[in-house]
């Protein structure tokens, strides 16, 4: 233990296998999670049809929602750094829209420039909890914002900065890659009842049912509160954000702030849709 300690504290640091832990969530991937993939992206977006539009998905992770911007219509790019998330993306596309040419994957970093520039600019850019994960978030968030089109729209997730237990976290979070199945088995289950506890009690208290929340939570963006947890747990690099951070550093980039959702002070992401002023000016 002392060791692991130790090792917490030089210059290294361990990259989560997000793409291992978006392969198990594929096995559990139904159809009522892809609908409401879809209604998140219409919601979002306010548009209930993407048809005409392109739609790329920086870090596309499971690719579920790469797959709901294609069956709502867009053509659509995704990439991601990690190879086992591109094989999770390329899976869903060969199971729903085998040999589509409206839909291309590739592996690709948002801080690789020439890359970045390969690509072009889309009507829609989505990367939701993605780019506070790549070591270089405002760099990142500066590559993700040349690729919008004027006019276009910016969906981006950040995870919200909350000071001293953001600090806790991205050391948990170090913890959890360093370690063997045990120590993670340990954190994950401490991190559980971190995060879920006070849910479980609740909702014990008020409905007789501790797992109801739990439970519904697929109605959250069709996603899995247990592969959601990994995530969080081991999710490093790891850097966050106060909201006004991201709404000044866009603002002055010529975007105006359609929407936000924050998780109001806590844990998790805080969401923005923004839209990208007109080559004439301002929106």
């Amino acid at each position: 233990m002392t060791e692991i300690v130790n090792s917490l504290n030089n210059d290294q640091q361990s990259r989560f296998g997000f793409g291992l832990n978006w392969k198990n969530f594929l096995n559990h991937l139904s159809q009522a999670r892809i609908d409401e993939a879809e209604c998140s992206l219409k919601a979002n977006l306010k548009r209930d049809s993407l048809v005409g539009l392109t739609f790329i998905d920086i870090g596309s992770g499971s690719g579920l929602f790469s797959l709901a911007a294609r069956r709502l219509g867009a053509t659509v790019t995704s990439f991601d750094y990690d190879e086992n998330s591109v094989a999770c993306t390329s899976a869903l596309k060969q199971r729903y829209f085998l040999n589509d040419n409206q839909w291309n994957i590739a592996q690709g970093s948002i801080l690789d420039r020439d890359y970045v520039e390969s690509l072009g600019q889309f009507d829609i850019v989505y990367s939701w909890g993605v780019l506070h994960h790549t070591g270089q978030m405002w760099n990142a968030l500066s590559e993700a914002e040349k690729m919008v089109k004027p006019d276009g729209q910016l969906f981006i997730s950040i995870y919200n900065d909350q000071g001293c237990s953001s600090r806790h976290w991205s050391w948990v979070k170090k913890l959890y890659n360093r370690s063997g199945i045990a120590m993670q088995g340990i954190l994950l289950f401490a991190s559980l009842i971190r995060c879920w506890g006070n849910v479980f009690l609740m909702d014990l208290l008020q409905y007789g049912k501790p797992l109801k929340s739990w439970q519904a939570y697929s109605i959250n963006r069709g996603m899995s509160p247990w592969y959601d947890l990994v995530d969080w747990v081991g999710g490093y690099p790891f850097e966050v954000a106060k909201p006004e951070e991201i709404f000044e550093f866009f603002q002055a980039r010529g975007y105006v702030l359609r929407k936000l959702k924050t998780c109001a002070g806590g844990l998790g992401c805080n969401e923005f849709v923004f839209k990208k002023a007109s080559s004439g000016g301002k929106t």
